[in-house]
This record gives C-alpha cells, structure tokens and sequence, in this order.
C-alpha cells in the first residue's frame, strides 16, 4: 500500500487542488510503479506559514518581502 505524504503552505489551496495534487499523485504512482489505485493513501499537510521556513527566514516573512 503507497503512502504519499504532500506538504504545502497553507495559501490558496482550494478542495479543487487538493482533489487534483491526489489524483495526480495517485496516477503517478499507478504510471510509474504499477501501483493499485485503490491502495494508494494520499495525505495532504497544510502548513502555516509561519512553521515553514526557507533560508532562515518564515515564508510569511519572504511573502511580505516579495521573495
């Protein structure tokens, strides 16, 4: 059973986007590798903006200086 853990900023990301990242990633896994659909768990983690950081510095930080 494939377990695909995605983790991204919790900015704009619409039920829409989630249903596509987990019909994306459940395809690739059945393109690439052959894998069951029906067995492939997908999570998606959304996280603030403020717990992830890129080069020392919060993404809401970056955000907010156009990086």
């Amino acid at each position: 059973m494939p377990y695909v853990n995605i983790k991204i900023t919790n900015e704009d990301v619409t039920p829409e986007k989630k249903e596509a990242l987990i019909k994306g990633a459940t395809q690739l896994l059945v393109d690439v590798l052959g894998k069951n659909p029906a067995t492939t768990v997908v999570v998606i983690d959304e996280v603030n903006t403020d717990n992830w950081g890129i080069a020392g510095e919060t993404v809401t930080n970056r955000r907010k200086e156009g990086k």
